[in-house]
C-alpha cells in the first residue's frame, strides 16, 4: 500500500490574481532596494540636513538654533562671495573648454598614429596619474619666477621680462589652467574610446558623397560622440565648481608659507585673491570661522548650481543631436 506524495495535506493553494500582481510590482523595488538606501543615506540625508542647517547657527559644539533667513541675507552682503564666484567662473569657462579641446586634438593625433600608439597613449596618459598636491607642487617649482626652469629657458630665448606665473594676479589663473591641460591624458583616453566607436562606414558614405576632412568630423564625428562631449562638460563643470587643492596649495607654495603663518588657510587666494575660488571661501567659513550654518548655504548654493548647469548642458546637448 502506497503513502500519499502529500503527507496528508490538504490541496495546494494557488495564489491569488491580486497577490500576484503584487508581487510582480514589488520584485524589482527589491532589486534596487541597497541602491535606493544608499542614496537616502549618502545623498538624501546629507543634502536635507544642509538645508535644514543653513537656517540655524551652527558651530558642531552647541546644539543648531533656528536663525531662520539671516544666514540667507547675508549671502548677498558677503564680498568673499562674489570675488570667489568670479574666480571660479573664469576657470569653468576658460579651464573646462580648454581641457575638451586639448583631450580630444590629442585624441584625434594620437589616432593617426600607427607605430608605437600604445607607447604614446601611455605617455600622455601618465600626468593624470599624478596625485593633485604633487603635480601642483612640481608646477609652482617650474614656474617658480627667476630660478625655475621655464623662466630660465625664457630667459636664454631673449624674453626680457618671463610672466611672474603664480605670483602674478594677472597670470595665477592662467598658470592654473597650465597645470590642468597637463593632466589631461584621463580625458583624452575617453574621447579616444569615442572616436573608436564611430562606425567607420558613415565616415566612407561621407566620404562618397564628397564631404571633406572638416565636414566629415563636424557632421559625422562630433554627433556620434556627442553623449561623451556632454559627460566631460558636465564632470568638468561640476569639477571646477569643486576646484579647492590646487589652488590652495598652488597659493600656499607661491606665497612661501608652506608652513608658517597662521594656517593654510593664511595664504588662499594668493597673489591678491586671483587664486580665491568659491570651495576655499565655503572651507574657511566652516572649519576655521566654524560658522557652520552660513558654509551650509554655501554648499546649498553651490548644489543648485551644479544642477543647474547639468540640466541645461543635457538639453543642449540633446537640440545638438537632433
Amino acid at each position: 500500500m502506497s503513502l500519499p506524495l502529500t503527507g496528508g495535506a490538504g490541496p495546494s493553494r494557488t495564489p491569488s490574481p491580486r497577490l500576484t500582481r503584487l508581487r510582480r510590482r514589488l520584485t524589482p523595488y527589491i532589486f534596487v532596494a541597497p541602491t535606493l538606501a544608499g542614496l537616502a543615506l549618502f545623498l538624501v540625508y546629507p543634502l536635507v540636513s544642509a538645508v535644514y542647517f543653513s537656517f540655524t547657527r551652527f558651530n558642531l559644539i552647541q546644539a543648531p538654533e533656528w536663525v531662520g533667513l539671516d544666514n540667507w541675507r547675508f549671502l548677498f552682503e558677503d564680498d568673499n562671495v562674489v570675488r570667489a564666484a568670479k574666480n571660479t567662473l573664469w576657470l569653468v569657462v576658460v579651464m573646462v573648454p580648454a581641457r575638451m579641446l586639448g583631450a580630444l586634438l590629442t585624441a584625434l593625433l594620437l589616432n593617426q598614429v600607427r607605430r608605437a600608439r600604445g607607447v604614446y597613449r601611455t605617455l600622455f596618459y601618465l600626468p593624470a596619474l599624478a596625485p593633485p598636491v604633487a603635480a601642483t607642487l612640481a608646477f609652482v617649482l617650474l614656474l617658480k619666477p627667476g630660478t625655475g626652469p621655464v623662466n630660465t629657458a625664457l630667459s636664454a630665448l631673449g624674453v626680457d621680462d618671463p610672466p611672474l606665473w603664480f605670483n602674478d594676479p594677472a597670470w595665477a589663473k592662467p598658470s592654473l589652467v597650465v597645470l590642468a591641460m597637463w593632466g589631461i591624458g584621463d580625458l583624452m583616453m575617453i574621447f579616444i574610446a569615442a572616436l573608436l566607436d564611430v562606425p567607420a562606414e558613415l565616415h566612407e558614405a561621407a566620404a562618397l558623397d564628397g564631404a571633406g576632412s572638416w565636414q566629415r568630423f563636424r557632421y559625422v564625428t562630433l554627433p556620434s560622440i556627442s553623449p561623451v562631449l556632454a559627460f566631460a562638460a558636465i564632470t568638468g563643470i561640476i569639477g571646477t565648481l569643486q576646484y579647492f587643492t590646487q589652488a590652495a596649495v598652488a597659493a600656499s607654495v607661491a606665497s612661501g608659507q608652506v608652513t608658517g603663518g597662521g594656517g593654510i588657510s593664511d595664504t588662499f587666494g594668493y597673489p591678491e585673491g586671483s587664486t580665491f575660488t568659491y570651495p576655499l571661501w565655503l572651507y574657511v567659513v566652516g572649519f576655521r570661522y566654524h560658522v557652520l550654518g552660513y558654509a551650509n548655504v554655501l554648499a546649498v548654493v553651490l548644489f543648485v548650481v551644479s544642477m543647474t548647469a547639468t540640466v541645461l548642458l543635457l538639453r543642449r546637448f540633446k537640440e545638438f543631436t537632433r
